[in-house]
């Protein structure tokens, strides 16, 4: 059986906590439970791909956001949404350290592989 990825979008930042929480949560648990992560930045949660800005994110109950990400990056992957980045005028050279820009072709070709279960939060 091929390993399972899960490749997660998340399109809410501090403007809808709870669903950005949840997608952190659940990237960062199913990485624990041996599973090959992707997580995408995208809308609001551009934001976390910068340095410091996970830290300002607060939510009752939650884990912390800066822990999940760290988590994400050292053994998952994430990909900050291109169109996201550019309208909010952010460059590879602003970003987190393996925080990689990507498109829509890179989010495609990692979605429909086999043993791959996508979700957008």
């Amino acid at each position: 059986m091929p390993k399972t990825k899960l490749v997660i979008k998340v399109t809410a930042g501090a403007d809808a906590p709870e669903r950005c929480s949840q997608a952190f949560t659940v990237a960062s648990v199913a990485l624990a439970s041996g599973v090959d992560v992707s997580l995408w930045l995208t809308g609001e949660s551009a934001w976390f791909a910068l340095p410091g800005r996970a830290a300002e994110f607060e939510l009752p109950h939650a884990a912390p956001l800066p822990e999940l990400l760290d988590a994400l990056l050292a053994g998952g992957s994430v990909t900050l949404c291109t169109q996201c980045a550019a309208r909010r005028g952010i460059a590879q050279a602003d970003v987190l350290d393996g925080v990689r820009i990507g498109g829509a072709q890179l989010f495609v070709s990692e979605i429909v592989g086999d043993g791959v279960q996508a979700l957008v939060y």
